[in-house]
């Protein structure tokens, strides 16, 4: 997503007609959705700005967009309380930005989730805000207390430098994989997250990948999708079909399969008062997929009104979740 607005510029121009009508088709044909049956992940989404601003980023994060501003140590933990009052059962709290190290109490709200006894999962490109001696430090710590309860997941577009650098800007493969190291030294746990943009197979990438981490002594498993994930290229301006209620059996998917089924989003919107509760991690700029400010609140179903929903998570079988 290059903008705030390329959901309704490219939805026009890709998908004429398309995505419209939150409950009817362009074939007018009742639109799928997602009821929240298993909440086992609350994402947060630590702020939009990062320190750099990668080609065709989803979410538009760079040095300069706060469009999402920092979320608070204590807005996380009101979370967490919700968490226990609503009686989820999520087993992980996942955080995203962004870059989540950019956010000056990121230590401090990881170690409230870790201290609430949930898994937590960081994506992170490993780079310049994680290497800062406090953010060190503090993750040395909850690494030594928390090791089995606590993944990094760093954001590896390509196995090759070339490539990933085409995406991220020079130097960035060199100083991600120089993270990625220091938390192996701290016995970190760690996984991967690349894209399936490239002109070759799976197999190929995860090939590539497995060389990568050997060479490195990386302990991650590059046939493993849940440590090495390979995430499909959200593009709107690619023509997806609208998913629809009779497609589940079509498929042969289960909604439940679906991420909106399993978690939930908090943002802090640049002026608001208080955080939101989005149905999806991939679409922070869509109003109609805010549901509320409470997690209650964010208890309905979700209607499948955007490329996003077919491609990635229908069609594509992609989660965020570890």
């Amino acid at each position: 997503m290059k903008n705030q607005s390329t959901h309704a510029t490219s939805t026009h121009t890709a998908n004429i007609g398309k995505f419209q009508d939150p409950f009817v088709t362009a074939k007018g044909d009742d639109r799928a959705q997602v009821a929240l049956t298993n909440p086992e992940t609350l994402w947060f989404n630590t702020g939009t700005l990062c320190n750099i601003a990668c080609v065709n980023c989803y979410i538009d994060s760079s040095p300069k967009n706060d469009a999402l501003v920092y979320i608070s140590a204590d807005e996380v933990s009101a979370y967490l309380a919700q968490l226990v009052t609503r009686k989820w059962g999520a087993r992980e709290i996942g955080f995203t930005g962004g870059e989540p190290f950019m956010n000056p109490e990121m230590i401090e709200i990881l170690t409230r989730s870790l201290d609430a006894g949930y898994e937590v999962l960081v994506l992170t490109n490993a780079m310049q805000p994680m290497m800062r001696p406090a953010m060190q430090q503090g993750i040395k710590s909850l690494v030594s207390k928390y090791r089995d309860k606590l993944t990094f997941r760093i954001s590896l577009d390509h196995y090759d430098m070339k490539n990933h650098d085409d995406v991220r800007g020079a130097g960035a493969y060199t100083r991600t994989l120089e993270g990625m190291a220091w938390l192996s030294e701290q016995n970190a746990q760690i996984a991967s997250a690349g894209r399936m943009m490239w002109d070759e197979t799976e197999a190929q990438s995860r090939a590539g990948y497995g060389d990568l981490f050997l060479a490195h002594g990386f302990a991650i498993d590059a046939q493993n999708p849940s440590q090495c994930v390979l995430f499909p290229e959200m593009d709107e301006n690619v023509e997806v079909p609208e998913i629809t209620m009779a497609c589940w059996d079509i498929l042969n998917v289960s909604p439940t399969s679906v991420m909106c089924s399993s978690s939930r989003m908090v943002v802090k919107r640049r002026g608001a008062e208080k955080p939101a509760v989005l149905a999806c991690t991939l679409l922070p700029y869509s109003p109609e997929f805010e549901l509320g400010e409470t997690l209650e609140q964010s208890e309905k179903s979700v209607q499948l009104n955007h490329p996003h929903c077919a491609k990635f998570c229908v069609l594509g079988g992609a989660s965020c979740s570890g």
